[in-house]
């Protein structure tokens, strides 16, 4: 690979990167520590999407450990980066496929737009190459293309794709499809869904319905529901993991399109506010560029830190 995934985690936090390391390198040109210094520091922190929670933990911290003493903006940088890594720590965690369960089933949820059938593609092709065999479920029978994407996802990774006419029920395509991949010996089972939030109640009846029509023939599906979110959305992402853990049990979060925004700081506020594992995040549109998170990297990417190794 030409190009390593830090790499391109910093290429695509790129934007987000000079917002916020920018704004520490105006604020700390070897200057003290002080109140004021502070306060610009938690309104940086506050604008990078951190939200004021996760802002006022890490000033709490800097206060108590460098307050008054003279610091460059590489010494803040650096301090920043690690207290960022230790909120994302306790959340990064990689996807795994419980092999109790064939196959596991994922259902996939997010609001239009977000990059859940990509994002499902892209997993499949991960869990592929590692050998797994896979199936996924076109289950957004609204969207034609939505059917059509993931299809050719499926022809690229040589995935079957279950799928129906326009308008086809989603339920009943999940239950064929589980009862296929039970015969078959599938690893995993993808299901893309609908995700129409401006009308939440069809929204949540559509996927209580695709959970009901499973457990006809698994009572323990599906095994990971994984909400996937926009990062250029920002602030927004917040509302949406609140909705969607109203209408399903979510286990964990897939964050997409880091490589158009400067709003990287979103994925801290999310790991603070609610504690859901932070499966992967996606920094461009090729395959690879889906990969499980890393808290260390993640953080030294979104200041601007270094690459050490």
């Amino acid at each position: 690979m030409a190009l390593g995934f830090f790499s391109r985690l910093k290429q695509g936090l790129s934007r987000s990167t000079q917002k916020l390391g920018g704004g520490i390198t105006g604020i700390f040109t070897k200057r003290k520590l002080d109140d004021e210094a502070l306060e610009e520091l938690e309104d940086l922190l506050i604008t990078a999407d951190m939200g004021p929670a996760v802002a006022e933990r890490i000033i709490e911290s800097f206060r108590s450990s460098r307050f008054g003493t003279e610091v460059t903006d590489e010494e803040i940088r650096t301090t920043l980066a690690d207290e960022i890594a230790t909120i994302l720590e306790p959340v990064a965690k990689p996807f795994e496929p419980d092999p109790a369960h064939k196959p596991h089933v994922v259902l996939v949820v997010g609001v239009n737009g977000v990059g859940k059938t990509t994002t499902i593609g892209k997993m499949a092709r991960f869990f592929t190459e590692e050998g797994k065999k896979v199936m996924m479920v076109a289950g957004d029978t609204f969207r034609a293309a939505a059917v059509e994407q993931l299809q050719i996802w499926g022809e690229r990774t040589g995935c079957p794709v279950i799928a129906g006419p326009p308008g086809a029920d989603a339920a009943g395509l999940a239950f064929e499809a589980l009862k296929r991949g039970k015969a078959e010996g599938a690893d995993l089972l993808f299901v893309d869904t609908a995700g129409r939030l401006h009308n939440k109640s069809a929204l949540m009846e559509e996927l209580a319905k695709i959970i009901r029509v499973m457990r006809k023939f698994d009572e323990t599906a599906p095994h990971s529901v994984l909400l996937v979110l926009d990062a250029t959305t920002g602030q927004n992402a917040v509302e949406q993991v609140r909705v969607f853990r109203e209408l399903v049990n979510v286990t964990g979060l897939v964050v997409t399109k880091l490589d158009g925004s400067a709003r990287g700081g979103i994925v801290v506020a999310l790991a603070d506010q609610f504690g859901l594992p932070v499966h992967a995040v996606g920094v461009g549109e090729q395959a690879e560029d889906l990969r499980p998170f890393s808290a260390v990297d993640y953080a030294r990417g979104l200041v601007g830190v270094a690459d050490t190794v």
